[in-house]
């Protein structure tokens, strides 16, 4: 069950990581020029009062967590976070291969 839910959910990452680029390759296209959507941009037009409450948290819990990692994260372009969330998720739930020499 917890496979299962892993690999949903990294399925889900990751279509949203190429959706993403898709969007920043058309804005790109009508500019004429490279643009991307950093992941602090992206998790702000979609939850603006969230942001704040979770660097309150993080701040309370370490203050360098929030400038030394997780600002750092916000400033890559959003489709290269969640899709390499999305690989990372599909990683842990992927079914355990099994060998032909191992005895049963």
């Amino acid at each position: 069950m917890i496979r299962f839910l892993l690999r949903f959910s990294g399925f889900w990452l990751l279509a949203g990581g190429f959706v993403a680029l898709i969007v920043d390759g058309t804005r790109s296209i009508a500019a004429s020029a490279m643009l991307f959507t950093s992941a602090g941009d992206a998790w702000y037009a979609l939850a603006p009062g969230n942001i704040e409450h979770a660097e309150a948290v993080t701040e309370a819990a370490s203050p360098l967590l929030w400038s030394k990692l997780v600002m750092p994260l916000l400033s890559l372009p959003a489709s290269a976070v969640l899709v390499v969330a999305g690989l990372a998720l599909l990683g842990l739930g992927r079914s355990r291969e099994h060998s032909r020499f191992e005895v049963s």
